[in-house]
């Protein structure tokens, strides 16, 4: 691992620097992108702060990494986001990239404001809106001023389903002539694959697996597993992830342990693997407020598992109602706990045909390849357009 900025020759097609604000999200999520872009023979650098998922990619071929000493998530202090930007700033000018692909709010601000200070061009993607369009108050609408500030000279904004695209356009943020719409972040359908066995002929298993934040429906999901656990005692109701305390929408841990307590939550902790964890479980329930679009349930589709979940953006993509899942509204534990209710009284034979479904939709429209073909097409695109530049201003 760099302490600082690499600085070796560059002897590839070009170097992309992929910046995220944590090498987890790095490791869990942006792999296709990098593998893509690697086979399409660029050379590419990594930057992140220093999490534990650091010593994971360090370990994957080809991955250089350059190591963030300001970066800070969720903060509002102006000194704290100087200091961002210019060292940011240091790294471009040292590594002098041919792109930049932004992933996260921080780098999408703070990052592309630095690289437009380095004349780098600027990939921003826009992985979900969350709090920042579900919650009201200052840090709110200012993240949505910065925005609309910094998404002024990008050469690309990236959304991972087309109604948050709409919806930045419609407000204003970014002009739909730089915006470009991915099917998620990808999904390795070989590593999450299809379960060789039946489905279970015993009381149904449904888990819920994220950060857990009020805003993935976690408190929707509490309420409508209290109302099955009496309606249909044999279900069980799983819960899996970790508390993300820097999260302004952070589940309270008092709240958890009264679930927990209460006995119609089993709370499995959290994990860096949740292939046992789905193989485990019948259905995969997410009532999220709002996503980009959610790696959890392509998780659940890939490994041949129907889903419940709510009918919003970056969830209601990944359903067909019926076929491999249901759909409910936002914020209705009612309706949600009728859908788990409903769940219930398939068969077995039912949730193998729903899952078998949801395995074919993710092979054909969410595959690690094709979102690593998407970036592909977008990166080639800019540095085509770059090379042209200069050959022209050399004339």
């Amino acid at each position: 691992m760099n302490s600082g900025i690499t600085t070796h020759i560059n002897k590839h097609r070009g170097t992309i620097a992929l910046v995220a604000n944590q090498a987890w999200s790095v490791y869990n999520f942006r792999m296709p992108v990098i593998r893509a872009l690697q086979a399409d023979g660029y050379r590419v650098v990594v930057i992140v702060p220093v999490d534990e998922s650091v010593s994971v990619l360090l370990k994957e071929p080809g991955i250089e990494l350059v190591v963030l000493r300001h970066f800070r998530r969720n903060s509002t202090n102006i000194w704290a986001s100087i200091k961002m930007i210019v060292e940011f700033r240091k790294v471009y000018k040292a590594l002098h990239p041919d792109a930049v692909i932004h992933f996260g709010v921080q780098a999408n601000i703070f990052g592309n404001f630095a690289a437009r200070l380095a004349k780098i061009p600027s990939v921003c993607v826009v992985t979900g809106l969350g709090y920042t369009f579900l919650h009201k108050g200052m840090v709110p609408w200012l993240t949505r001023w910065l925005y609309r500030i910094t998404f002024l000279k990008t050469a690309k904004v990236v959304f991972e389903n087309q109604a948050d695209l709409d919806l930045m356009v419609f407000s204003k943020m970014v002009e739909r002539s730089i915006t470009y719409h991915v099917p998620g972040c990808g999904i390795d359908t070989q590593y999450f694959t299809a379960s060789t066995t039946a489905a279970s002929l015993h009381p149904p298993v449904f888990t819920l697996i994220g950060r857990l934040l009020y805003d993935k429906g976690i408190r929707e999901f509490a309420a409508a597993a209290a109302r099955l656990k009496a309606a249909y005692p044999a279900a069980e109701c799983w819960l899996l992830g970790h508390l993300d305390n820097e999260n302004p929408a952070h589940v309270h841990k008092e709240e958890l342990i009264q679930w927990v307590q209460s006995g119609h939550i089993h709370y499995k902790g959290a994990t860096k693997d949740v292939r046992p964890i789905i193989e485990q479980s019948d259905w995969i329930v997410l009532p999220s407020y709002r996503e980009g679009l959610s790696r959890v349930l392509l998780e659940a589709m890939s490994m041949a598992r129907p889903i419940i979940t709510t009918d919003t953006p970056g969830c209601r993509e990944t359903v067909v109602p019926g076929k491999n899942g249901f759909l409910v509204p936002v914020k209705d534990e009612n309706l949600l706990f009728e859908a788990m209710l409903k769940a219930c009284t398939i068969s077995p034979e039912q949730r193998y045909a729903m899952g078998k479904f949801g395995r074919e939709k993710a092979e054909k429209e969410y595959s690690a390849n094709i979102v690593g073909q998407h970036f592909k097409k977008i990166i080639n695109t800019i540095t085509d357009s770059t090379r042209k530049e200069r050959i022209r201003d050399t004339r």
